[in-house]
């Protein structure tokens, strides 16, 4: 079959984005050619808007378009808790639960030796500054509860053991080999509460 080349093009990066197969591409692909030229220049202009605009909050590695994200900015927020986790659409899921009222830090990831990331690709340095700071006196781990969030928690725990703060790990109404971004507010509310001590 014959297609032109920049709707090839449009189908191939469509692709290159997680969870879209060629089907769901393609489908995407000939909804764009349909939609208004106004709302394709929106939607193109949202996508470069995102990648020119949005920085790294430089206290809490959380995605922004400030220096200083709006959560590490909030003078209601308890900077004695810092929940950490793996990237910022699990900070997306714990703000939805309304039960937390910390700080967080985002680690970009987790440690997994068969994608080639160790400690050393991960925030964790910006972590153990703030955890310099004397008002924190508790670090919530919420890494995902699969194996390679579990390395990282058990990491996370030793290398923080010295620091004499309070590590606990979120408790595991998740299930196993499951990803916050995808847990439902009460299941969240409950694994926060659960939390343990590491």
């Amino acid at each position: 079959m014959y297609l032109p080349e920049p709707i090839v093009n449009l189908i191939d990066g469509f692709q290159r984005l997680p969870g879209i197969g060629a089907k769901t591409a393609q489908r995407l692909a000939f909804t764009i050619l349909k939609m208004d030229d106004e709302d394709v220049a929106d939607f193109a202009q949202a996508l470069i808007q995102v990648k020119r605009d949005l920085k790294i909050c430089t206290v809490c590695q959380n995605i922004s378009d400030q220096d200083i994200c709006d959560i590490c900015q909030d003078k209601s927020r308890d900077t004695s808790i810092i929940c950490v986790i793996q990237e910022t659409k699990d900070l997306i899921a714990m703000e939805r639960t309304r039960e937390f009222n910390g700080l967080y830090h985002v680690l970009g990831g987790a440690i997994s030796p068969i994608e080639g990331i160790g400690p050393e690709q991960l925030k964790i340095p910006s972590l153990l500054e703030r955890l310099s700071d004397e008002k924190v006196k508790e670090l919530i781990l919420a890494t995902n509860p699969n194996m390679e969030g579990e390395a990282t928690a058990m990491y996370l725990s030793r290398l923080v053991k010295p620091f004499g703060i309070k590590v606990t790990r979120i408790a595991h109404g998740l299930p196993v080999g499951g990803d916050l971004e995808y847990a439902d507010e009460v299941t969240l509310t409950k694994a926060l509460e659960g939390r343990r001590e590491v």
